[in-house]
Formats: C-alpha cells, sequence, structure tokens
C-alpha cells in the first residue's frame, strides 16, 4: 500500500498545488468553489495512475466536492467580511437546491463518466457564452421569480452543480447577474451556497463509492483523500486573494473573466470527451 501511495503523490503532486491555488483565487474571485479547475486537474492527474478509468472523473468530482467544503467557507466568509451575501436569498434558494445536490450526487455516482464530462462541458460553454455575449453590463432593476420557479431552479442549479463537482457559482453567478443581481453580490452569494452543496455531495460521492474497485489508495468511496489533503489548504488560503480581487476590478471585466476560464475549460473537456471516444 505504501508504493501505492507513492504512486499516487509523485503523479498528482503537481496537479493537484496548481489546482489547489488557482482553483482557490477562482473561488474568492468568482464564487464558483474552485471545482471548475480542480476537476479537470484531478481528471487529468488521476489518468497517470493504475486507477479503473470509468471511474476517474467519479473520483475527481467527489474530491472536489469535499475540498469545496472548505474552500466556500473561506471564500464566503470573506465576501460576508464585504457585505456581499444575500442571506435572505440563501434562506430561499438553500432547500431546493439540497435536494438537488443529493440528486446530482446520486446520479453523478453511477452514470457514465463518459456522460459527467459531456454535462460539464455543455453547461460550461453555455454559461461562458451568456457572460461573454451578453451586451447590457448591468441589470438596472432586479428581478426575481415565484418560490416554485426558485425551487425549480435551485433543484437544477444543485443536480448540475453536484455532478459536476463545482460549487454552484458557474450556474448561479450568470442567473443572479440576469436578474439584476450586482456582479459582486452574485459571487459572493454563489460562495455560500458552495458550501450547501460541497457537504451533502461530498457524502453522497462516499457512499455511492464505497465497494469499487481499483479506486486510487486512500480513497473514502469517490473521495481521495491524498488529492483532497494536498488542495484543501492552498485552496483555503488564496481563495482570500480571490475575494481581495474581486472587490477590486471593474464589473464587466469580472464577468468577461468568467465567461473566459469557463470558455477554455470547455473547449478543453470536449476535446478530452473527443478523444476518449476515438
Amino acid at each position: 500500500m505504501d508504493g501505492l501511495v507513492q504512486e499516487l503523490l509523485v503523479s498528482i503532486a503537481a496537479p493537484a498545488i496548481a489546482a489547489g491555488i488557482f482553483g482557490g483565487i477562482l473561488a474568492g474571485l468568482l464564487g464558483v468553489g474552485g471545482g471548475i479547475v480542480i476537476v479537470p486537474a484531478l481528471y487529468f492527474a488521476l489518468s497517470l495512475t493504475d486507477a479503473n478509468p470509468a471511474l476517474m472523473m467519479q473520483v475527481a468530482v467527489g474530491t472536489s466536492l469535499a475540498t469545496i467544503v472548505f474552500t466556500a467557507l473561506s471564500s464566503a466568509w470573506g465576501h460576508h467580511r464585504k457585505g456581499a451575501i444575500d442571506f435572505a436569498l440563501l434562506k430561499l434558494w438553500g432547500p431546493s437546491i439540497l435536494v438537488g445536490v443529493v440528486l446530482g450526487g446520486i446520479l453523478g455516482g453511477v452514470v457514465s463518466g463518459f456522460a459527467l464530462i459531456a454535462v460539464f462541458a455543455t453547461v460550461a460553454l453555455i454559461v461562458a457564452a451568456d457572460m461573454i455575449l451578453r451586451r447590457k453590463a448591468e441589470v438596472e432593476t432586479q428581478r426575481s421569480f415565484s418560490k416554485p420557479v426558485w425551487a425549480g431552479l435551485g433543484v437544477l442549479a444543485g443536480t448540475i452543480s453536484a455532478m459536476m463537482g463545482i460549487g454552484g457559482g458557474t450556474v448561479c453567478v450568470p442567473l443572479l447577474n440576469f436578474l439584476g443581481y450586482d456582479i459582486r453580490r452574485a459571487v459572493g452569494t454563489s460562495a455560500a451556497i458552495g458550501f450547501i452543496i460541497g457537504v451533502p455531495g461530498a457524502i453522497t460521492y462516499m457512499i455511492t463509492g464505497l465497494g469499487q474497485e481499483n479506486l486510487p489508495p486512500l480513497s473514502l468511496g469517490y473521495v481521495n483523500l491524498v488529492a483532497a489533503a494536498i488542495i484543501i489548504p492552498l485552496t483555503v488560503v488564496f481563495a482570500r486573494v480571490g475575494v481581495a480581487i474581486a472587490h477590486r476590478i471593474e464589473r464587466r471585466t469580472l464577468r468577461l473573466l468568467f465567461g473566459a476560464f469557463l470558455l477554455i475549460t470547455s473547449l478543453r473537456m470536449f476535446a478530452d470527451l473527443y478523444g476518449a471516444l476515438t
């Protein structure tokens, strides 16, 4: 077992460290929980090991959700100190997001890893196009939905986030900005939502992965403890750096950065999917 752990460390150390640093900055900057970086980085790192190829995406997603629990706390606290979290919205939206997370965690644990990659890349591409191409920088009048619509959107956001291993910002930030929420407030609130997503999501992936064969060493279900131990301290520290940057740059610039990053990530995942299928 010691030899296997050492081999795992050699394979994943560099990608995990990079994911921790950049994932933490993006978590604070964009409210995305860092998973949008951590998932593809871990997927790449695990592809260098002897782990079961059919389960690599599940491990990447489950481990990402575990790291988001701590990253979201750090990021949300930083945004809270800036007054950028809407607690009334959290109370309204939180329960339905929680339902969606459990549903998404169950689906993510049993469907094909290729299906997870396709969902990840498609959602990221749609959101990127919206954030980059929308001309109007801010909506002057804040709008909202009825409670049943909020509930439905919460379930959808939670399901997609749990399947993709992200903190919810990929879905929640553009939606809240579209409804007229200030982009910084949308980012701050989405950072807090990441905690609601991370805890049940990680637990669900731990449970659904129990008993699977050929998982990386020191894995608890689909959560790899070695990768989590490397990533969590880095994301917690660098999330504060991202928060500081988010409150110093222009709103339009913040949204364009969000969209550009998602576009690059989506295209990379589509390329990986094409390569795997062909």
